[in-house]
């Protein structure tokens, strides 16, 4: 398959300066969007989508019509190119064989460009002439490296008398020394020269094609064009894409948005038919290469994800040498520490003091470094979940209601983990994520990030509520503190705040991109240490601190070791309850597997470009092992965490330099390795032995840390976008294919039956039925399966469970404005 080249096109005209002499100006240029030169202050103008005049367009396909058409060109230097482009003319009958001079004396004219290179005489000396300038420099961030230019020479002369045109395409991209202000190569030229009294525009002429060269579609054209007719139908091509605006005095918003409304249609019909067109074009085995597609062999699915990722190995360390992954190692750390401390807690409150901070540290870590290891998805992070809370508390009740040793059935519980994960994926059964369709993704996303902005003001709440009322939160002593909730809530805010807008600030237009990128990237690091420092410098006032335990010691020595016995502390654990354990194993696996299996499908989402694939049966194989043999040393089990898995992601992600002026950043890559989870997960580890300078860490701080991680993660969910629609007129509604291509009620339908089965997996999460919670979170596929299908048509789910926008893919705006003449 032919590889396109990204496009650059500059526009030149001739035209005579003060002293008399002809020669070639830059006036405008393309990279995606059109920039001209302001004629006042010889600087560039804002980008800006090209409008188009229509009597320009049929001047421009007349002309090709009638035109040299020069494709594949064998040469390498603008004379030779200009000598083959002259005698062509001639041969078209365009110009006379006297003209031969004058014209190649016209396209060998010297180019004017808007910032020339200024070379100082120190540079001449050192032969260092070809050092690139500052602004060489930010223009080339903008264009693609694989960029190659289209060069436009239009304009007036004396001796010809009717226009002269020739469109060229080299065989190779050559560098044409002082044509363009930007070292790039140069593949198609198009040249127009005629005389001053011609009935035609040469500026609007120059800035039709220049146009139609930087579309997709056209260029595409170009490149692949056999003839002559080959262009004439891709301009042809490209009026059916266009609109016709009569002249009007009407404007105002109303009208571009119905211009823009009717164009998106017009483009999304285009895009289906090339979809469908691509549908039906044999596939590379690299596009059959389904993670989740069924070998048939005993465990075949484990044995693929290993060939497939580990091939890459060396790879996940080269990947990460860079600043970016300094900056997320630190975020992380605190985004993985927080909610082991916090869960760690809370596991201590509900199951009195046997598994605590010091397990759920341990855990982490140490499960944390085997799966960044052997995993085949590391930017998964392994961490402790609400969901696995609430099956503790309950199973604790559980096993104390009825004299049974908490941790031995634990025990039981981890090694029935093992036997039911070992079948499942010996048999593939990873599979079954096929039937996790988005509906049930975006509930459990949702409900994951619910339950961090739910903890982080609950937990907020009752700091609050101690301190107002000056007593300590374990009410153990009295404390005069009236300042002490206000502070908390300022570094809650202040931490949550400084993040969120310094992530925003990456993207803004304040300061040069390097600096803008480092601030984004150390966004979280500068937010917590800011709010630290805050909290240091104002002695007067207590805030609660981190509490971090001494040393590698469990929660409770008094209650338990290190080890578990099989058999309980007495050797009279129930024989039964060794073979019960294989329901309460069902549960915590079924948690295990959807939490771990949807956050895959959530970080693996297309629009991420991962390029190293991702491994359902072998993650899920390594994390539920582990857990499983976790409990042998009564340390919790743990999942793929939904919130700090996508976080992580993120700040892993780099968004593309190469951007054109105008337009927004897209993903480039995402630094697919294994050490900054590796890393993370050894600091938590370390924890333990840093405890003194962790425990002058305000909890309020990792409050706000807890706050970002849920908000950032509800970004991206389109339940969240649709659940804001339900409070905004249809009007203001965004042009997405789910509200443009069904209903308002319909959708809205949809989204209130997610919400309602939101709501059913929050109220059984949150009363005595808690340990049914897997069994419901299951449900919700077969509901989506049968009843939903009854309810709404096939179309209109695919359209909700379709995120793009309806003018995806991005095309520039192309009206053609026809106006009158007084």
């Amino acid at each position: 398959m032919y590889v396109f080249s990204q496009v650059f096109v500059e526009l030149n005209e001739l035209l005579m300066d003060k002293n008399q002499e002809m020669h070639w100006k830059e006036t405008a240029r393309w990279i995606k969007f059109e920039e001209d030169v302001e004629e006042e202050t010889e600087r560039w103008g804002k980008p800006h989508v090209a409008s188009l005049s229509f009597r320009s367009l049929l001047e421009l396909r007349k002309t090709i019509s009638h035109g040299a058409v020069l494709l594949d060109l064998d040469q390498k230097t603008l004379p030779g190119i200009a000598h083959q482009v002259v005698e062509q003319m001639i041969i078209s009958d365009q110009i006379r064989a006297q003209d031969r001079a004058n014209v190649l004396r016209a396209l060998l004219l010297k180019h004017r460009l808007v910032s020339p290179l200024r070379i100082s005489k120190k540079l001449l000396f050192f032969g260092l002439h070809k050092t690139k300038s500052k602004h060489e420099l930010k223009l080339l961030e903008k264009i693609p490296e694989d960029a190659e230019a289209t060069v436009v020479l239009v304009g007036s002369v004396d001796f010809l008398d009717q226009p002269t045109m020739a469109f060229v395409r080299l065989q190779e991209a050559v560098l044409l020394e002082s044509v363009l202000e930007v070292p790039i190569p140069v593949r198609f030229l198009f040249v127009l020269l005629g005389p001053p009294n011609a009935n035609i525009d040469y500026h609007q002429i120059g800035r039709s094609i220049s146009t139609l060269m930087s579309d997709k579609h056209f260029h595409e054209a170009a490149y692949l064009a056999d003839e002559r007719q080959d262009l004439l139908t891709a301009i042809n091509s490209f009026l059916d894409c266009s609109i016709v605006l009569p002249p009007s005095e009407v404007g105002g918003d109303e009208l571009l948005h119905s211009i823009a409304r009717f164009q998106r249609e017009m483009l999304h019909k285009r895009h289906e038919q090339e979809v469908k067109l691509q549908a039906k074009e044999p596939k590379s085995p690299e596009d059959t290469d389904d993670p989740l597609r069924r070998t048939g062999r005993l465990f075949g699915g484990v044995i693929r994800d290993a060939r497939r990722r580990y091939p890459k190995y060396i790879s996940d360390f080269k990947d990460a040498l860079s600043p970016q992954c300094m900056a997320t190692v630190i975020f992380i750390y605190f985004a993985a520490l927080s909610p082991a401390i916090t869960f760690g807690g809370l596991l201590g409150e509900k199951t009195d003091g046997l598994i605590g901070v010091s397990e759920l540290i341990i855990s982490t870590a140490v499960q944390g470094m085997v799966f960044c290891l052997l995993g085949a998805q590391p930017l998964l992070v392994v961490g402790f979940s609400g969901p696995l809370l609430v099956f503790e508390e309950s199973f604790y009740s559980f096993c104390r209601s009825s004299e049974i040793e908490y941790l031995t059935g634990r025990l039981w519980i981890g090694i029935w983990l093992i036997i039911i994960v070992v079948l499942t994926v010996a048999f593939e059964g990873s599979f079954l994520v096929r039937f996790v369709t988005r509906f049930t993704q975006e509930i459990f996303s949702f409900l994951i990030s619910l339950i961090f902005i739910y903890e982080t003001f609950f937990k907020l709440g009752k700091v609050l509520r101690c301190f107002l009322l000056f007593m300590s939160p374990d009410a153990s002593q009295t404390l005069n503190q009236p300042n002490t909730a206000l502070l908390s809530l300022v570094l809650t805010a202040g931490t949550f705040f400084i993040a969120f807008y310094l992530r925003k600030f990456k993207n803004s237009a304040f300061f040069p991109g390097t600096l803008r990128r480092a601030i984004g990237d150390f966004g979280v690091p500068i937010a917590i240490s800011t709010m630290v420092l805050l909290d240091y410098s104002i002695k007067d006032t207590y805030t609660q601190k981190l509490s971090v335990p001494d040393g590698f010691s469990v929660t409770s020595p008094d209650k338990r070791g290190w080890l578990i016995h099989p058999l309980g502390s007495d050797g009279q654990f129930p024989i039964w309850m060794m073979v019960a354990s294989i329901l309460p194993a069902l549960l915590v696996y079924i948690l295990i597997f959807m939490e771990t299996q949807i956050t895959t499908l959530i970080v693996s989402k297309k629009d991420r470009m991962l390029v190293k694939g991702s491994g359902f049966h072998l993650d899920l194989l390594i994390i539920v092992v582990g857990g499983g043999v976790s409990a042998l040393f009564g340390l919790p089990w743990l999942t793929g965490a939904t919130v700090r898995s996508v976080t992580h992601a993120n700040s892993l992600t780099v968004m593309s330099k190469a951007v054109a002026p105008g337009d927004k950043p897209r993903i480039q890559e995402v630094k697919e390795q294994r050490v900054t989870g590796f890393l993370v997960a050894l600091l938590v580890g370390l924890s333990i032995v840093i405890g003194d300078v962790l425990r002058q860490v305000p909890i309020a701080v990792l409050f706000g840390i807890f706050l970002y991680m849920g908000v950032m993660s509800l970004n991206g969910i389109q339940l969240t976008e649709r659940m804001m629609l339900l409070f905004m007129p249809p009007k203001y509604h965004p042009d997405h294919t789910y509200v443009r291509k069904v209903r308002t009620l319909r959708m809205h339908l949809f989204t209130c039956l997610q919400l309602v089965c939101l709501a059913v997996l929050w109220a059984v999460m949150s009363t005595s039925a808690s340990l049914a919670f897997p069994f419901v979170l299951v449900l919700t596929v077969p509901f989506r399966r049968f009843l939903l299908s009854r309810i709404f048509t096939h179309r209109e789910i695919q359209c909700v469970r379709t995120h793009e926008q309806l003018k995806e893919p991005p095309k520039p705006l192309w009206i053609i404005q026809v106006t009158t003449q007084h």
